[in-house]
């Protein structure tokens, strides 16, 4: 069984460990399998690619490379700091995501 992930595509969260320790970011990309996250210019690595359609050149290429999730937190929308999730009922008898600092409910 797969462990509940608080992070979904396109949150912006807070980086609270390792050497991107104190940044912010998009998330790009959920990796539910292995539990880590793509997070917009986080955790940047450099890749050699041979020539090919795309980049006919070649060369080398930056791109971000996957954090665990136990790394990042959510950034409150009110407030703009990271902050805890948890999970409610909200309107419609829906579950939805809220910070645990203001309360406020995560779209």
């Amino acid at each position: 069984m797969q462990k509940k992930i608080h992070i979904k595509k396109g949150d912006t969260v807070f980086v609270n460990a390792g050497e991107y320790k104190g940044q912010k970011g998009r998330v790009l990309e959920v990796i539910r399998k292995t539990n880590r996250a793509l997070v917009e210019g986080i955790n940047m690595v450099s890749k050699h690619s041979k020539p090919n359609s795309q980049n006919p050149q070649g060369g080398i290429i930056k791109k971000e490379a996957p954090v665990h999730i136990s790394n990042l937190m959510l950034v409150d929308p009110s407030s703009g700091e990271p902050t805890r999730i948890g999970k409610k009922l909200g309107s419609k008898d829906k579950l939805v995501r809220y910070s645990k600092k203001s309360g406020e409910e995560i779209k």
